[in-house]
């Protein structure tokens, strides 16, 4: 052990001289250790429920969406555009690209509820079969789910998926018949069947979407088997969401390179960031609360460490004075004094990663922690473990604090030998 690690323990009471006989010391060890611990768990805590809440939210929006879409460029703001051809191998040239977990085609087309008790505008949503129904199923609420009539029947079904807050103001129940009208050159009725109900908490998706066979569609619109409004296309990391897209549209461009034909040249791609653009500049206003809170609480821990770093120093004024007159250096003495303050630092982060993370794991698992879903989306407050981030909040952490330690421990230079000692 070094000369200072020695004397810093000594006076940090680890031995059996340490502070138990001091009237400051003592409490100022544990008051500073308390408030890095609670800093630290505060910190730990916002950084899950932070990440967590994007992440649902997230999900939620690509849910509804894709991370990227192949569409027809049309200048059309409404649901009836123009068809894209789904060729196989364009699908076989996407699916090559690294990361895309999936290429589905999709349709959406406008309509009307119609019953005795309301008037419902809405969009249906076509799925393919091959549709990834992870997150249709994340949300059902009663019923099943379009995805399984549509594997196992080879006729176009008649199930409608809806939420919940469209069936209880249309005044319908699972296994009700649900007739809907289509304006097209003239209107067109077509009777579905309630199989399952829905709720996101999204209001603004789920008072928007319902979801059908996409077989229904295209009969409706009188397109082929390989025509779609567009392709959906999943990917497995969000982070390379850009790269992807950037993969993606250079493959369409050589794939119109190829084909020759003036209809692919005018394909588009879209990313969830530029189909929602309002929504994630929303979620990208939590990054700068985090960042706000962190900073905070950051600045108030160096603060308090600062404090007790100069109360330990003047009650120990006699020992630097000793250690003064043994020939020990400034530099020395402030090294002692630092090492104090970053034990102290240290185990202050220990206990509160500690108490941070355990607060996150029973909310993890149990949810116990409600949310209104009409104000956050959710129904409880959502939990997610970033690793990477947790380890870099405390690297940062300990350094800064740290690092604010340096410039207090200075006034151990102006402790005079003689002065300290006659004090004592």
């Amino acid at each position: 052990m070094s000369l200072v690690s020695h004397i810093a323990k000594r006076l940090m009471g680890q031995s059996q001289e340490g502070l138990q006989n001091r009237k400051l010391s003592g409490p100022v060890v544990k008051v500073s250790t308390l408030a890095v611990a609670l800093g630290m768990a505060v910190m730990t805590i916002a950084i899950c429920i932070g990440t967590g809440f994007k992440k649902e939210i997230r999900q939620k929006i690509v849910g509804f969406g894709s991370n990227i879409v192949i569409s027809q460029f049309d200048s059309n703001q409404s649901y009836e555009t123009k068809p894209i051809i789904v060729d196989s191998l364009l699908t076989e040239k996407l699916d090559n690209i690294e990361s895309i977990t999936r290429v589905t085609p999709y349709i959406i087309k406008a309509g009307i509820i119609k019953t005795k008790e309301a008037v419902q505008g809405i969009a249906l949503k076509g799925l393919d079969f091959g549709y990834d129904s992870t997150f249709v199923r994340s949300i059902l609420s009663e019923g099943t789910i379009l995805h399984d009539s549509c594997a196992i029947s080879p006729k176009p079904t008649d199930g409608i998926m809806l939420s919940t807050s469209i069936t209880k103001l249309m005044g319908i129940k699972i296994g009700d018949p649900v007739r809907i009208y289509f304006v097209q050159n003239n209107i067109r009725a077509r009777r579905f069947t309630l199989i399952g109900t829905y709720d996101s908490h999204f209001s603004e998706f789920d008072n928007r979407y319902g979801f059908v066979d996409i077989r229904q569609l295209r009969k409706l619109n009188g397109w082929e088997e390989n025509q779609s409004t567009g392709l959906e296309i999943g990917i497995s990391d969000f982070d390379k969401l850009d790269d992807i897209a950037s993969d993606v549209l250079n493959t369409v461009m050589r794939y119109s390179d190829e084909k020759g034909d003036e209809m692919t040249d005018l394909l588009r791609i879209q990313t969830i960031r530029d189909t929602q653009a309002q929504l994630f500049a929303w979620l990208d206003l939590l990054d700068t609360n985090i960042l706000v809170i962190l900073v905070l609480i950051i600045a108030v821990a160096s603060l308090n460490m600062i404090s007790g770093l100069l109360i330990l120093i003047l009650e120990n004024t006699t020992t630097i004075g000793l250690l003064k007159t043994m020939g020990a250096k400034d530099r020395l003495i402030r090294q002692v004094f630092i090492r104090m303050a970053i034990r102290i630092v240290g185990k202050g982060m220990l206990w509160g990663n500690i108490l941070g993370l355990g607060i996150c794991a029973i909310q993890y698992m149990t949810g116990i922690m409600p949310l209104d879903p009409a104000n956050y989306y959710l129904d409880h407050v959502p939990i997610a473990f970033e690793w990477l981030d947790l380890v870099g909040i405390n690297i940062i952490s300990l350094t800064i604090t740290s690092l604010a330690l340096i410039g207090p421990s200075y006034v151990v230079a102006k402790i005079r030998p003689a002065s300290a000692i006659r004090m004592d």
